[in-house]
């Protein structure tokens, strides 16, 4: 048997606890994991094996959830993150990062943090928990990848405003996407040569320099240029008609030019089932496609197919085939 997984705990008054103890639940020696943080963080009834060796994680899974104990600054109330635990967040995710380059885990999964408490509590500075790995990893760039059964999807641009779109995307940090994701692609998917399908910027892409030249100044010939017999490669098309079923079977995965042209859709087709990856880290790493949610923390009504989903992608991934 593999490795297991390791699960970082994530912010302790969000909703990754419980769901958590209810992945455990659902997957037990199926996939064997091992939950990161303080034990005091989860559900009050949570049957709980704390262990020190990452190796009697599927042994003891079978009853109860395995358990790698870290000391927190505070308890955990629910939708009440407090500053005191950031060290504990930010040390869960650097231990997880240690095991899977170590060896003793086959991926590293995050549950969703608050970069707030992070913040406030510990001078968190980055802008997440993608930055944040790439910055343990001491990767320069790497690419966020939102993927499920139906679409994988990359944005070229992030977390940034509208208005700077335009300004941010440019020939370098896109052809370096496209380089990342056909690599990811062969590597973590095992998909020797990948089809990646390109969206234009603006409607229509361009619409003939109608609607905006960026497709027809830098894009086209980018795109063109980079078309080589490691991959199929095409581009630009337009965001409107790439992501229907019939599109989808053209490729394997799109690359989108900013935050909701690639996250509507995905979002859309598997709101509940989406796993975020990150693609150019020297190890596999992967997340929920959702926040902490404290609005709802504690109730007990928070879904886990995200991290269920997330959990399982990481285990095909080790195994080589995602």
């Amino acid at each position: 048997m593999s490795a297991p997984i390791a699960l970082s705990c994530g912010e302790p008054a969000g909703i990754g606890p419980e769901l958590a103890v209810r992945a455990w639940a659902e997957l037990r020696q199926d996939c064997p994991f091992v939950w990161i943080g303080d034990p005091a963080h989860l559900p009050a009834d949570t049957p709980v094996a704390q262990i020190s060796d990452l190796a009697d994680a599927a042994r003891a899974s079978a009853t109860a959830l395995p358990v790698l104990p870290l000391p927190f600054g505070a308890p955990a109330t629910p939708g009440q993150p407090d500053a005191r635990n950031a060290p504990g967040v930010i040390a869960a995710i650097e231990l997880a990062v240690r095991l899977v380059r170590s060896g003793a885990a086959s991926a590293v999964c995050t549950a969703p943090i608050s970069k707030k408490a992070l913040i406030d509590g510990a001078g968190f500075a980055y802008p997440g928990h993608t930055e944040f790995l790439a910055a343990l990893a001491g990767v320069e760039r790497v690419v966020m990848m939102l993927a499920s059964d139906r679409l994988r999807v990359v944005p070229a641009t992030v977390h940034i405003p509208l208005a700077a779109v335009p300004g941010a995307l440019g020939p370098d940090l896109l052809r370096a996407t496209i380089t990342l994701t056909a690599a990811g692609l062969r590597e973590r998917f095992a998909i020797a040569r990948p089809r990646i399908a390109v969206a234009g910027l603006n409607p229509h892409a361009g619409e003939g320099g109608a609607m905006g030249r960026e497709e027809l100044d830098w894009i086209a010939p980018l795109v063109a240029e980079m078309r080589c017999g490691d991959m199929t490669l095409t581009g630009p098309h337009p965001a409107d008609t790439m992501f229907h079923a019939e599109a989808r079977a053209r490729y394997d995965a799109a690359i989108a030019m900013y935050h909701d042209q690639a996250l509507i859709p995905i979002k859309t087709l598997d709101f509940d089932t989406g796993v975020n990856v990150t693609l150019g880290l020297p190890f596999i790493r992967t997340s929920p496609d959702h926040g902490t949610a404290l609005d709802i923390a504690g109730r007990g009504i928070a879904r886990p197919d995200s991290l269920i989903a997330a959990l399982r992608m990481a285990q095909r991934m080790a195994g080589g085939a995602a």
